[in-house]
């Protein structure tokens, strides 16, 4: 199979519109939290993400508030805000036997490595594993549209995510850029690598 090297912003608003429409898990108790964390050490495969409240004061920067871990049909959203970015969560991130995939992960893994400190292991960064798929676009709505043919909402990028409570927009926000990864990773590995592509 030969994916598109690239794609429009006008392309990509011709596709069907697609969200994650699976369970989405809210983890605010440190009792949720040892639950989700104890069904993730089951899955091979994550999709990751991470989302900060924005800051438009220059030279500051907030801490991460969420931590999404997508195992595809489940995503669960993690308010580092509320509970403690734990020992037991940095666990998966640290696991070598579950692959974790998302887009930008380093910067990801710097500001979650500032809360508490874990030895990252088997990340999958999609920028770099699609180019032996031709594919030379990279961030995740782009991917999204070459991959899976579909076009996702980025519209609650700069929300305030650190509310008492996350507005269903948000969960279903959230839940998809950790969702994408998975499908991202999960098609891909499926498909032959080629170094050739196309641009039609």
């Amino acid at each position: 199979m030969v994916f598109k090297n690239k794609i429009t912003i006008e392309e990509i608003k011709l596709l069907p519109q697609k969200h994650f429409s699976g369970n989405i898990i809210v983890v605010d108790t440190p009792e949720l939290c040892a639950e989700a964390v104890e069904c993730l050490r089951n899955q091979p495969v994550l999709g990751f993400d991470t989302e900060t409240k924005p800051s438009f004061r220059k030279g500051t920067k907030n801490k991460v508030a969420l931590l999404q871990l997508s195992a595809g049909t489940v995503c669960y959203i993690f308010r580092l805000n509320k509970i403690e970015f734990n020992q037991q969560i940095a666990g998966i991130l640290a696991h070598p036997g579950i692959i974790k995939t998302g887009v930008g992960i380093d910067d990801d893994i710097k500001s979650l490595r500032r809360i508490c400190e874990f030895k990252p292991a088997a990340f999958v960064e999609l920028q770099k594993f699609v180019k032996p798929y031709g594919i030379e676009d990279n961030s995740l709505r782009k991917l999204a549209a070459i991959v899976l043919g579909v076009n996702i909402s980025k519209s609650q990028r700069l929300s305030n995510w650190e509310l008492p409570v996350l507005s269903e927009q948000q969960q279903i926000y959230a839940a998809t850029d950790a969702w994408v990864g998975f499908e991202i990773y999960s098609t891909l590995i499926q498909i032959e690598p080629t170094q050739s592509s196309t641009a039609e």
